[in-house]
């Protein structure tokens, strides 16, 4: 192995942090107030523990995947072109590529809209002023990246205990403050108990749950840079059981320090209006800080994993050759420029929409959950055939009921979500193709099988519903 190339191989604690830092980001701090306008303590409870075996389930399938198949290391993309082929493995690396750029911007336009509230000429963050900063933010980012994939871990790594440091403050100070009288009466969330508005709260914070845990697979995504094979899946479920712990306390507690209309009228960062209310002012402009702080990391933690599976599937030559270019530092350069690119084409689109940051947000979670299933669905794949495992063992009944639990959540959540949002994700998944087209000419290769061709016109024919209802006003964003 090459001096340069050792150098830049991850150690277990990095990938730990790469997982951790991918989930982190805004929506903990906004946790208080989504749940307390949708539910009370038992709703939170059971969707925390529906959400909970689900993704836990999601991260032993990735555990499992990278013990099974150790030469895919391309992760999420992988697998499933692996699985079902090079159209379906291209549409898995081009979803979770856009949800990623979609995150980015997110989190420039969130970044911008909190400092709004201490600088008014940043506004809701799509300020011309917001988006000319949030530029010079992303193109800054893209100068340290194409320094090396090392030096960028390493500043995610420190971002990552930046900001998980005031979230374990905010959960102490919590704790000792907790009223049980009142988080007696938050605990049903309505006047009168009845077990059918339960199961509403609980439907109307799944899909909440789901954004949270996007970033999970961010060890997976990064295998080929990890010093040991065996530490991806020690680092993705050690990460996700860390997150999960943080994401339950910080709800949970939040329900014994106010009432629930209170915080449900919270503004963003709601986590800050709950420290405020426990120690004054400045725990208010504390976690504010920690916010700035933790979408700075989890901003860097998207621009690596959006360029990482651009360039593993072009490696695989199911994207353009250009995107698998590299530099001296071994930086995918050309899929850093091209996703960078996109973020700002979304930046400057961001400027004329109204919801800008809310639907950045919800398409997010949409374009990840098909990657999410893909997965699931090869681990359930490779449990039924039997493939990569030996003959007599356990392990692949226990494989094959964890990898179907995982399924059946990711599809379960797909199906919460909406036709709205796959009408939307279809509108993003029928031009993308676009890629797939030129890295098949450039192969000169058959453009689609007969099942593939089914599928493209699948997308295309809801692409077109999707614009259609969005000219019709029948779709909303």
């Amino acid at each position: 192995m090459a001096a340069n190339e050792a150098d830049q191989k991850l150690s277990r604690n990095a990938l730990i942090a790469l997982v951790i830092g991918s989930m982190v980001g805004s929506g903990i701090f906004a946790l208080p107030a989504q749940f307390g306008r949708t539910t009370g303590a038992l709703g939170a409870i059971i969707a925390w523990m529906i959400a909970g075996t689900g993704m836990l389930t999601l991260a032993f399938v990735f555990q499992s995947l990278s013990r099974r198949k150790p030469e895919l290391d391309a992760g999420i993309y992988a697998y499933a072109k692996d699985g079902f082929g090079d159209y379906i493995g291209f549409a898995s690396a081009a979803g979770y590529w856009i949800g990623c750029c979609l995150a980015d911007v997110a989190c420039l336009i969130l970044i911008k809209a909190t400092l709004g509230q201490f600088f008014p000429v940043f506004g809701d963050g799509t300020t011309p002023v917001a988006i000319a900063s949030a530029s010079l933010l992303l193109w800054s980012v893209h100068v340290l990246v194409l320094r090396g994939i090392k030096g960028a871990a390493a500043l995610n790594t420190a971002t990552t205990f930046a900001k998980i440091i005031p979230i374990l403050l905010f959960i102490i100070v919590a704790a000792i403050a907790l009223n049980g009288e009142l988080f007696s009466e938050n605990f049903w969330g309505a006047e009168r108990p009845d077990a059918r508005d339960v199961l509403a709260q609980v439907r109307g914070t799944m899909l909440l749950t789901v954004f949270v845990f996007v970033g999970i697979e961010g060890a997976s995504v990064y295998s080929r840079y990890a010093r040991t094979r065996s530490d991806i899946g020690i680092a993705t479920v050690t990460g996700f059981l860390t997150v999960l712990c943080l994401l339950v306390l910080v709800t949970l507690l939040s329900y014994g320090i106010l009432p629930r209309g209170e915080l449900a009228g919270l503004p963003t960062p709601s986590m800050a209006g709950v420290m405020e209310a426990m120690v004054g002012r400045w725990g208010g402009v504390f976690i504010s800080i920690a916010l700035l702080i933790s979408i700075l990391g989890n901003y860097l933690s998207w621009s690596l994993l959006a360029a990482e599976i651009l360039h593993s599937a072009a490696v695989q030559r199911t994207m353009p050759a250009f995107l698998a270019r590299e530099n001296a530092h071994k930086v995918p350069v050309g899929a850093l420029w091209l996703t960078n690119c996109v973020i700002q084409a979304f930046l400057l689109v961001s400027w004329f929409a109204e919801y800008a940051f809310t639907l950045a947000l919800k398409m997010t979670s949409a374009m990840t959950l098909i990657p999410y299933l893909l997965v699931a669905a090869y681990g359930l794949k490779l449990a039924s055939t039997g493939e990569a495992y030996h003959a007599g063992g356990r392990t692949r009944t226990t494989d094959g009921i964890v990898a179907a639990v995982a399924t059946l959540y990711a599809a379960g959540m797909i199906y919460a979500g909406g036709p709205k949002f796959l009408l939307l994700s279809a509108i993003l998944y029928a031009p993308g193709t676009l890629l797939f087209l030129i890295a098949k000419r450039e192969r000169k290769e058959r453009l689609f099988r007969p099942i593939e061709s089914v599928l493209f016109g699948a997308i295309a024919i809801a692409a077109g519903a999707g614009i259609y209802g969005l000219a019709v006003g029948a779709i909303s964003i």
